[in-house]
């Protein structure tokens, strides 16, 4: 068996953030390589959550000694852009490296201009910035932000289409602007990294654009059913009431009491009586 002493340390050189899907349901994964002796793992949020976090964490040495650590955690569909981060301290307290990152989804529609949010944390200081797009082939780079300098350099395919508010971004709002988005071209992942010493802050967007006069979410149905519904509805009840106030006007007509019927036949058969006298002398004359 062979022992393996290290006579000093192999610091932390780099930690890496990532969403997988491997397993089945979403994890962020948290992986720093050749490290001696194993760090320590402690993850949060921002904002805090109030459930109890459980990570899997994994330390694996190789043959020289030195580990690979690697914890999962598994995301919290319930709050929506909420920040994950993972923060790797070395075994004696020397050394920390932190990594955050945090998805989000977002509408545009084609021809108009539209803002996508990136924000550094308030444990970068004087970070620089890198924004690059992805609509299913290898990322391309959109621009660049020197902290040093405070110069920005976009690529020739973004110039004039993407741009960054210099006065925000260096008070940690990296936002992109992106002006007359194409529905067709613009439409995929953008990816902003803010990075300082020994610490990555990292965002995903996933921006749809949809064309001039679609709607910004086509899977929501319309609503335009239901007002033509409540039209009916009043169309019906307006007919409805008019023909009850007209039954009602038909029976409500005032009708003759008996009495009255009573005695405007008797003076209709006295006046027939008399009729028939005067029109027949003969009978008269017979009756004598």
């Amino acid at each position: 068996m062979t022992s393996v002493q290290m006579s000093r340390c192999a610091p932390i050189g780099s930690l890496t953030l990532e969403l997988t899907r491997l397993s089945g349901y979403e994890e962020m994964k948290c992986t720093t390589r050749n490290v001696y002796p194993a760090p320590h793992v402690v993850w949060a949020t921002d904002p805090p959550n109030s459930e109890v976090l459980r990570p899997i964490t994994r330390k694996l040495a190789d043959r020289r000694g030195l580990y690979t650590v690697e914890s999962r955690l598994r995301r919290m569909k319930a709050r929506a852009e909420l920040i994950y981060i993972c923060k790797v301290t070395s075994a004696y307290g020397t050394q920390t490296r932190t990594a955050s990152l945090t998805e989000r989804e977002l509408s545009g529609l084609g021809g108009r201009d539209l803002t996508i949010p990136c924000h550094a944390p308030p444990y970068l200081h004087n970070p620089s910035l890198s924004w690059s797009f992805s609509s299913g082939n290898e990322p391309t780079l959109i621009l660049t932000y020197d902290s040093l300098s405070q110069h920005s350099f976009a690529s020739p395919p973004w110039r004039g289409r993407a741009l960054l508010d210099m006065l925000g971004v260096s008070a940690g709002d990296g936002s992109l602007q992106l002006l007359n988005a194409d529905h067709v071209k613009h439409t995929g992942v953008y990816t902003c990294v803010y990075s300082a010493q020994h610490n990555t802050h990292t965002e995903h967007t996933e921006v749809l654009i949809s064309a001039a006069g679609e709607r910004l979410h086509p899977w929501e149905p319309s609503h335009w059913w239901i007002i033509a519904l409540v039209i009916a509805l009043l169309v019906v009840a307006l007919v409805g009431m008019l023909v009850y106030l007209k039954i009602k006007g038909s029976h409500s007509k005032p009708r003759k009491c008996p009495e009255e019927a009573t005695e405007l036949q008797s003076v209709k058969d006295k006046t027939e009586g008399s009729n028939l006298t005067e029109t027949n002398p003969l009978a008269v004359e017979n009756t004598r």
